[in-house]
């Protein structure tokens, strides 16, 4: 049944019914934002927009599904099937699929992922060195989030290494374009310039969509910005949703400017702060205030919540890294030993997170984990299946499987190398995209030999009656006990053990990822099947497929691998990745000064990298439901060194009350375990 609007509180209502110009709502941590989102939706369909007609635009695949899951409980499955809720990236390839052929798009262009991008950017810029390739990608990624073109970016180079990655970037262009590929930011950059330049495109996407939500709009770049004032006209009938207070991300390209610009660019704008917090105890919230109010302000708001003042933020003070691990273990185990209080009903260990500044954190916490024999996954770590080695062999098997897919072919035919270069290969990129025909389909069109040489076209043949060939072998290789050798020898074949030892400086990193290797030709040979495994007292044989079955099905996999959310575990994260989560019960550990805020040595801090910082304080604060634990080092290890560490000052800027606040868990469950079998012991019957 649908939630009825009276269940809304009155900012959160008045957000809804604002329908007819720009609307920025001011929603606070915890404050009810994707409710008012999809009130707003059922809202404009009730005053007559078609579902088609209303975009809801958020930041990640996740929130866009949850989006969508809440408007069916709303409004129905038939309405919510139509509504376009999306992400700005997956929106963009909408509009290039639809218009990106008047850009000499096809309509199947390639979208490169972030390793293809490295692959690409090594090649135009003529290194081997990945570090280097890797400063180019990050580099070239915020001029383009920042709208620029290699001619703006070499004008606004700082000095001669940016200068280096300006002409890098103008060659990296050149072979997307003939390859007919996009990477991540181009699916914001081209859609912004075919809204800009092709007035058809912009009216049509105009009339489209006739109401935009933007959620997180806090997150937006400046490209992301101009795309939303492209596709709501001058009249601006759109909804920002967002938090100036939660603004972290200004590292990739972000800018809270986004948000003073809105007033400026639609002097109507109705803003309506959302206050009223509905996830965190009045003590949480008063600690997350307190830290905030030291930032400038945008816009006014302070959150409150009627939950009650619940337990107080504890402090903790830790001599080094081990010891601030064990200390945030003993604190969840003394939280789920006396499950009474703020702690009633905590007996998972999915209620508990502890949040880090830095990925490197987490390993002394993991041991300690560990050790105590606790479930708990690390959020936003890396999956087995990005690591490079891995990619480059599904690429190859995503390639048997469709040879449509160009992305697939880009990667295999050039990893590891095999005398096909970026001539050769833009040069087949045109004449697919002339054709409207795949890459793999091009290599074998008659009409190719007026494109490329003779050499080009044999070297590009070899390659594809390879593929074939390895397509026919995994078709009719079956089992388990056939599939490994078969892998292997395919292995042998391309070279590719070779090229991971020639393409790293360290042999031990070279012989890890080998292993890897080796251990993913296992993972598949026994999905081949043909294993006979115990059920019970019962002797089971696996189901015997091919290696061209596991093939098919290795999106499907790496998809179920990706999955896990609803398991009992303590989740470790980082502050960046744990925005838009929550937790019962929270601990921030090593909230020190040079770790929170960041700062290298020698580094300057700036005020606005500091009010950044600050923000990302305020972010872990507010993911506490119940209880909250800050946790503070007095002796950091810095390579080799152990030095003095000071506590952060975020810590005296949340105005902790030091006479209730200090605790040690470890003497807590302590004292816990011997109540606990002081009441076993009067609890035995007298003998």
């Amino acid at each position: 049944m649908a939630e009825a609007p009276s269940t809304l509180n009155p900012a959160q209502l008045e957000a809804v019914n604002h329908l007819h110009s720009p609307c920025l709502v001011l929603a606070g941590a915890g404050s009810g934002k994707t409710r008012v989102i999809t009130h707003k939706i059922a809202r404009l369909l009730q005053a007559g927009l078609k579902p088609d007609q209303i975009a809801a635009i958020t930041f990640t695949n996740k929130a866009a599904q949850e989006m969508r899951e809440r408007a069916r409980s709303l409004i129905g499955a038939r309405a919510a099937k139509h509504l376009v809720i999306a992400t700005f990236h997956s929106l963009g390839v909408r509009m290039l699929r639809e218009d990106g052929e008047c850009m000499g798009l096809k309509p199947k262009f390639s979208i490169l992922d972030a390793d293809d991008v490295l692959g690409v950017l090594r090649d135009a810029g003529g290194t081997t060195d990945p570090k280097v390739a890797r400063r180019w990608q990050w580099t070239i990624s915020l001029w383009k989030n920042q709208g620029l073109n290699w001619e703006q970016a070499e004008a606004a180079a700082a000095d001669a290494d940016e200068q280096v990655a300006a002409r890098v970037m103008k060659l990296y262009h050149e072979r997307l374009a003939a390859y007919q590929a996009v990477d991540f930011d181009d699916l914001i950059g081209l859609p912004l310039k075919l809204l800009q330049t092709n007035e058809a495109a912009r009216l049509k996407w105009r009339r489209q969509l006739r109401h935009v939500l933007v959620d997180e709009y806090q997150d937006t770049n400046a490209t992301q910005y101009d795309v939303l004032k492209e596709i709501v006209g001058p009249d601006g009938v759109f909804t920002a949703v967002g938090d100036d207070d939660q603004s972290i991300y200004g590292w990739r390209g972000a800018t809270i400017e986004n948000l003073k610009r809105l007033p400026q660019d639609y002097p109507t704008l109705k803003v309506i702060p959302l206050e009223q917090n509905y996830r965190s105890t009045a003590a949480i919230l008063n600690a997350a205030n307190n830290v905030i109010a030291l930032n400038p302000k945008i816009f006014q708001k302070k959150l409150w919540s009627d939950l009650g003042e619940g337990e107080p933020v504890r402090l903790v003070e830790c001599d080094q890294e081990e010891h601030e691990a064990e200390r945030a273990v003993a604190r969840i185990q003394g939280i789920r030993a006396n499950a009474t209080g703020a702690y009633t009903g905590t007996t998972d260990w999915k209620d508990f997170a502890i949040l880090y500044r830095a990925n490197h954190l987490s390993r002394k916490l993991e041991e300690a984990l560990r050790k105590a024999q606790i479930p708990y996954k690390v959020s936003g770590g890396q999956s087995y299946f990005d690591r490079a080695e891995i990619k480059d062999l599904c690429a190859w098997l995503r390639l048997l499987v469709n040879q449509d897919d160009d992305p697939a072919f880009l990667r295999a035919v050039t990893t590891p190398k095999r005398g096909i270069g970026h001539t050769t290969l833009g040069a087949l990129g045109e004449f697919a995209g002339k054709w409207k025909v795949s890459l793999f389909e091009a290599l074998f069109k008659e009409s190719l030999a007026a494109a490329l040489s003779a050499k080009a076209i044999g070297s590009l043949h070899e390659f594809g009656r390879y593929v074939n060939d390895l397509e026919h072998r995994a078709r009719h290789t079956v089992g388990a006990e056939e599939a490994k050798p078969m892998l292997m020898e395919w292995l042998k074949d391309i070279g590719y053990e070779q090229f991971l030892y020639d393409g790293e400086e360290n042999e031990k990193v070279a012989a890890a990822r080998w292993n890897n290797v080796v251990d993913f030709v296992d993972w598949i040979a026994k999905r081949c099947g043909g294993q006979v495994e115990a059920d019970g007292s019962a002797q089971v044989e696996i189901e015997r497929k091919s290696v061209l079955d596991v093939a098919q099905t290795i999106s499907v996999i790496l998809s179920l691998a990706e999955r896990g959310d609803e398991q009992d575990m303590v989740t470790l994260s980082t502050l960046h990745a744990s925005k838009g989560l929550e937790w019962p019960h929270v601990v921030l550990v090593s909230i020190n000064e040079g770790t929170l805020p960041f700062q290298r040595d020698e580094e300057e801090m700036t005020a606005e990298r500091l009010e950044e910082e600050r923000r990302l304080m305020y972010v872990g604060i507010t993911r506490a439901r119940n209880t909250l634990l800050v946790s503070t080092l007095l002796r950091q290890k810095r390579g080799r060194e152990v030095r003095k560490a000071l506590p952060s000052r975020f810590i005296a800027e949340m105005k902790l009350d030091e006479r209730t606040v200090k605790e040690d868990p470890r003497e807590k469950l302590k004292a816990l375990r011997a109540e606990f079998a002081a009441r076993a012991a009067a609890a035995k019957p007298a003998v």
